[in-house]
């Protein structure tokens, strides 16, 4: 690779973080790209007219940071995956403020853009599709009515909703002194518990693969994520307690229906098992139940009503009202709701009410049950129809039916593959979000069924048939 890096001498900064920082730039405009190897400390300091200690120093750092990882005797590379649990030092901060705190995945970058476009398939958005999308019908309200209502908001969200949602998802789980507040979305309520319960330098875990890895809020934080493997089961139970006995974790996060990005499911006995563990550690666990009403059959027990206590549990009704109508909910101890309320009223950051009105009308409809069936009911068609695509895919592709949600997880079965193989999505106009956005691993990818209609499902086979030619070939 050719030297872009220069080491200003006549500069107070020290030599080691002059270098930390063009690295970062380095890698932050695809100057550098995953999996790349550097050059070996000996021969850069060489190239710099540094000690090596300089350069040993600088790739220390970064390798606690996230941004590289050495291997004895396959040297120093960019980091492949978990763009999100990359940090920056702390004597960063000032150059900071003039640009983006985390620059986002290149790959996303190209997405974007091929989106904007308008000449792709789309499957990699995280939104059901809008054909589906139940068709609830809202009041005609006066400003007056609207100027009336306001008066049944709280620091912790609009009344009416709230004895909704309680009505409908929490039925069981009461008189354990809880509450309800109401976010912009579940990542809002993310967001908040990480300011609230976690400082710079505390420990997550979640399943791996995870959508945390692409959320730049952690790295944002200075808090670290670790994820554990999972299987069809959910995650694993050994792993985790060996984890928590390894490192001082902090939160265990968990996506136990229909997991994004995997689409699994964790069973009953898995649950048990790890709240069982949870318990024993005394570790406060965060389920995100966001795909709670886009299942298709009987629903396994939440997390929360096996232990209210030691679950803080995050719910949506985004994913059915569509991205533009963003209302969730975070059920926990009324003193941890309490303090996530205060905290949202000291930084002015109040969720809005119309939302909350169109919320609790649709939820309060008498054919609210029926919609919702009747869209879990199509849902289940189009997996179905999906699957059936898929079968003449199965030698090179595995996956499993879904029992919900909007996800897929297909997996190459051949040769590893390069964040560059995924290119070729790209070049064929299909939008996909490969697995490096979620984990170390290169190849696999999240695949959203719902948008793929007779017609585009067949576009869909003829592109994933030209691209796995490719793929095969270039093995």
């Amino acid at each position: 690779m050719i030297i872009i890096w220069t080491i200003d001498k006549t500069k107070k900064e020290p030599y080691y973080q002059q270098l930390l920082r063009q690295i970062i730039a380095s890698i932050q405009q695809a100057e550098l790209t995953p999996g790349q190897r550097l050059p070996s400390e000996r021969n850069l300091a060489q190239m710099l007219q540094v000690n090596r200690s300089t350069v040993v120093h600088a790739f220390e750092e970064l390798t606690s940071l996230g941004w590289l990882e050495r291997k004895q005797g396959s040297g120093t590379h960019v980091t492949h995956g978990q763009w999100g649990n990359r940090q920056f030092a702390i004597y960063q901060w000032n150059a900071l403020f003039s640009s983006p705190l985390l620059k986002e995945d290149p790959y996303i970058t190209q997405i974007k853009n091929q989106k904007a476009a308008k000449k792709s398939l789309d499957l990699y958005t995280g939104d059901l599709s809008n054909d589906l999308i139940p068709d609830f019908e809202f009041p005609t309200m006066t400003w007056d009515q609207i100027i009336h209502e306001e008066r049944q908001m709280t620091p912790t969200g609009y009344i009416p909703l709230k004895k909704q949602i309680t009505k409908r998802f929490f039925p069981d789980v009461t008189g354990y002194g809880q509450d309800l507040l109401i976010t912009s979305g579940s990542t809002q309520g993310i967001f908040w518990l990480i300011q609230i319960l976690l400082n710079p330098g505390d420990t997550i875990a979640t399943e791996d693969p995870s959508f945390l890895f692409s959320l730049p809020l952690f790295a944002a934080r200075g808090v670290h994520l670790k994820g554990v493997v999972q299987n069809k089961e959910g995650i694993d139970c050994q792993a985790l307690e060996e984890l928590i006995q390894k490192k001082k974790i902090k939160l265990l996060y968990l996506n136990p229906n229909h997991q994004n990005p995997t689409g699994n499911s964790m069973s009953l006995k898995r649950r048990k098992e790890v709240l069982q563990i949870c318990q024993k550690y005394h570790l406060p666990i965060i389920e995100d139940d966001v795909f709670r009403e886009l299942n298709f059959g009987q629903a396994l027990p939440s997390l929360k009503s096996l232990a209210p206590n030691q679950v803080i549990y995050l719910g949506s009704l985004s994913k059915i009202f569509s991205s533009s109508i963003k209302i969730g909910w975070l059920f926990a101890p009324k003193p941890l709701v309490k303090s996530l309320a205060d905290a949202k009223q000291v930084m002015d950051n109040k969720t809005d009410l119309l939302p909350q009105l169109f919320a609790t009308a649709a939820l309060s409809q008498s054919n609210y049950k029926t919609q919702q069936q009747q869209l879990t009911t199509n849902l289940h068609d189009r997996s179905q129809a999906f699957t059936d695509t898929l079968q003449a895919f199965s030698q090179d592709w595995q996956f499993f039916p879904v029992s919900g949600g909007l996800y897929y997880w297909l997996s190459w079965r051949h040769q590893k593959l390069t964040r560059n193989d995924w290119q070729i999505f790209l070049r064929n106009n299909l939008l996909v979000a490969p697995s490096f956005l979620f984990s170390n691993h290169t190849s696999s990818m999240r695949v959203n069924y719902t948008p793929l209609d007779d017609k585009e499902r067949l576009i869909f086979k003829q592109k994933l048939t030209l691209i796995t030619e490719h793929l095969k070939k270039n093995g």
